[in-house]
């Protein structure tokens, strides 16, 4: 698909970028470059835990440990980065016999920055894929880490676990829903509604309804319900559906360039109407 895109065929498309302000520039200048206009909200905020909350001691503690692992898997690109920083630290030289694990492509990219060779599955951007790989289906009396963000799915562990493994969590972050003022949300969303939504994450889409309405509650977000929304995965969509959007298309995963082929389709049905 990526050979067939021309620059114009975004061009004057107002699309909706929730990515964390950290991680959204590579989507903005993607977006930019085929003549949309992006339009930054994000629905997520990352803060690291760091000395002293007790949260980074605990973690620290699971990282010190990585040599009584036979597989530790990073759960996103922040858990990479932070996780990947942590293990710097304390390991000049990884330890053997670590079976390296990331969901998604730019997780793994992330990790191969440190000198971390994971293994992630191509065919899937999230735990149920990663569920599929041929190292995590004999894992009976193996112990497992799992580097993440606090709180989030437990689908991964809880398969794990049933498959007989210990599993542990290093939780190095946290994901919080950032604050916005009504005047914010109402030129952001309302006063022109974006021509697409770019949502990443299940949790981001929850934070994007608690948001959306503003000052206008429900007239606001029936608004929004119908504009094309992009997700990267079937179960995020799902979720979609039952919120009640409308216009749904799943990309080929999480990564920018994924979404942004998906967007596609979605914005030229949009001015087929």
């Amino acid at each position: 698909m990526t050979d067939t895109l021309h620059p114009t065929t975004l061009q004057g498309k107002r699309v909706l970028v929730t990515r964390p302000a950290h991680q959204a520039a590579k989507q903005i200048n993607g977006l930019s470059a085929l003549g949309a206009t992006p339009v930054a909200l994000p629905l997520l905020e990352i803060r690291p835990f760091s000395s002293p909350a007790v949260e980074f001691h605990h973690a620290k503690g699971r990282i010190l440990d990585l040599d009584l692992y036979q597989h530790v898997i990073f759960i996103s690109a922040n858990a990479a980065r932070f996780g990947a920083e942590l293990i710097d630290d304390y390991w000049p030289q990884l330890p053997i016999k670590v079976n390296w694990l990331a969901i998604g492509r730019k997780t793994a990219a992330v990790l191969a920055d440190y000198g971390i060779d994971a293994e992630s599955n191509p065919l899937g951007y999230d735990s149920e894929a990663l569920l599929e790989s041929p190292a995590l289906q004999q894992v009976r009396d193996q112990r497992v880490l799992i580097v993440r963000g606090q709180g989030g799915r437990e689908k991964l562990a809880d398969t794990l676990r049933e498959r007989g493994a210990q599993v542990d969590y290093a939780d190095l972050y946290q994901r919080v829903c950032p604050v916005y003022s009504d005047s914010d949300i109402e030129e952001t969303l309302h006063q022109q509604r974006p021509d697409a939504l770019l949502v990443t994450s299940g949790e981001g889409l929850d934070n994007l309804l608690l948001l959306a309405p503003g000052s206008r509650q429900q007239f606001a977000l029936t608004n929004l319900l119908n504009c094309p929304l992009v997700v990267p995965s079937e179960r995020i969509a799902q979720q979609a559906r039952l919120a009640g959007f409308k216009r749904i298309t799943t990309a080929a995963g999480a990564d920018d360039q994924a979404m942004i082929n998906a967007l596609l389709p979605a914005t030229d049905a949009e001015s087929d109407k």
